[in-house]
């Protein structure tokens, strides 16, 4: 075996070293995972968002049981479900301001829709008192509580990912990998997404979830 043969595959690793010490000290293994938590914490909001929707028929039902004459409230209801399952959720929906805000905003009609379904039940004795409707108010208001969790998470990680992106040196390695700073859920009151509130439908009047 010569001198060159020996060199080259040392040469080589040498490079491949000498790259990901490079890739590593220019931020790049950061911006991955910190992109990849972005990800996987959003998926924990579509996911409690999907949940939600998923109750909605079983609600619906147990309340047309007792409150048949409420159907501008069921309309509301069907329509805003319709148009929250109507937008596609695909990662590129993260970079997509756009198309985050119409999701945002789909989730918050449906929100509303869905507090003023359960404040029906105030007018209802009978259906406040019905163990089905008990039950499904409480798994609404448990997922409420995990879809402030989830979104809270996902707000701080997209935080920390733009911090990132945006800081020297890490913004130069951001640029040269196409990496940008993803939009994320604006709140108008900070200290409502601090902490999981407990959720309460009995007012008509309550501000709806986003």
């Amino acid at each position: 075996m010569t001198h060159k043969s020996i060199l080259k595959p040392m040469l080589l690793s040498a490079i491949l070293a000498t790259s990901t010490v490079g890739l590593t000290g220019c931020g790049y293994n950061n911006l991955q995972s910190q992109d990849e938590q972005v990800t996987a914490s959003w998926s924990e909001v579509v996911n409690q968002y999907q949940r939600r929707t998923d109750l909605v028929p079983n609600l619906v039902k147990v309340v047309q049981q007792y409150a048949d004459q409420e159907q501008e409230v069921f309309t509301q209801v069907a329509a805003a479900r319709a148009r929250a399952g109507s937008i596609t959720i695909t990662p590129e929906v993260l970079n997509d301001p756009q198309a985050m805000e119409r999701y945002a905003e789909a989730q918050a009609q449906m929100g509303g829709a869905l507090s003023r379904l359960m404040a029906v039940s105030e007018r209802y004795p009978e259906l406040k008192s019905d163990a089905l409707f008990q039950d499904l108010q409480a798994q609404l208001e448990g997922t409420e509580n995990r879809i402030t969790v989830a979104r809270n998470r996902y707000i701080q990680e997209v935080q920390s990912y733009n911090t990132t992106v945006r800081q020297f040196p890490t913004n130069i390695t951001a640029k040269v990998f196409g990496m940008q700073v993803k939009p994320n859920f604006t709140v108008a009151n900070e200290d409502a997404i601090s902490t999981a509130p407990s959720v309460d439908f009995g007012d008509d009047n309550a501000a709806p979830a986003q």
